[in-house]
């Protein structure tokens, strides 16, 4: 670009500029492309942005959206809906105790990245119930009382 400038700036000077000496229109051509320059440089960037190391704009963020991966207990009556979004469709136990800590219920369910499951307490002896949700993330509890 500054060797196309150097060439042919004096012939395009002279011809249109006569009374401008060469060597200052040759500098104000350099000045002027310097700036086009940097002006297409920032073209892609946000003005907050001038002078910072930046990320490129289209690529992903990580925190752009939180997923919850805790089960979902829902209550209605007797019965207790349970949901999990299994992303890594690792194995995931489910288990029942009673106040005694003695297990009523033990399921694995391996491979499902939705995991659900209805607990039926409606026919259960009158006792308060844990239901435990084990997964590769961690382990929920969630109580039952059955009156």
């Amino acid at each position: 670009m500054v060797v196309f400038l150097y060439v042919i700036a004096p012939y395009i000077c002279t011809v249109i500029l006569k009374k401008r000496s060469v060597m200052k229109v040759v500098k104000n051509l350099t000045v002027a492309a310097a700036l086009l320059i940097s002006a297409i440089g920032m073209a892609n960037t946000e003005a907050t942005d001038f002078g910072k190391k930046t990320v490129a704009k289209y690529e992903v963020e990580k925190n752009l959206v939180k997923v919850n991966l805790d089960p979902t207990f829902v209550k209605k009556g007797q019965k207790i809906m349970m949901n999990l979004l299994n992303v890594s469709k690792g194995k995931v136990l489910l288990k029942v105790y009673d106040s005694e800590e003695r297990l009523v219920f033990d399921e694995a369910i391996d491979g499902d990245i939705v995991v659900e499951k209805s607990f039926n307490f409606e026919k259960a002896f009158k006792d308060e119930y844990t239901i435990v949700v084990v997964d590769k993330f961690g382990t929920y509890k969630k109580k039952m009382v059955v009156r």
